[in-house]
């Protein structure tokens, strides 16, 4: 099996706007796979143990009234993301003027090379 790169995202989500979250997903997800990602993961937590010195929610630092959401997306290579993540900002569905249903000042994120895909 080919090793991809992949975008890693952890955010805390108001869990009254869940729904909302989820629309915005699909909507982006059209996006980066149409400019090249192979796949598109949103996963909202429901076994995330709370932390004393690390944990998820102590990461996103997660209101009593959000979940949090961990989220992927795989592409071909990293110059593939690159070209593709370009794209996708200045997409004009993404210049909506509204701001996205998640703090993204505490969002987590970072690209990573897969060195095993088993």
């Amino acid at each position: 099996m080919a090793l991809h790169y992949v975008d890693g995202f952890v955010t805390p989500v108001p869990t009254a706007r869940r729904d909302e979250y989820l629309r915005h997903a699909q909507e982006v997800s059209v996006m980066f796979k149409e400019h090249g990602a192979l796949q598109v993961v949103e996963c909202g937590a429901n076994d995330v143990p709370e932390g004393k010195l690390t944990s998820f929610s102590l990461a996103v630092q997660r209101k009593s009234d959000e979940s949090v959401v961990f989220s992927w997306v795989a592409w071909p290579s990293k110059a593939v993301r690159d070209e593709g993540w370009a794209k996708v900002m200045t997409d004009p569905r993404m210049q909506t003027g509204s701001a996205p249903p998640f703090d993204g000042k505490r969002l987590i994120y970072g690209g990573f090379e897969m060195i095993l895909n088993a």
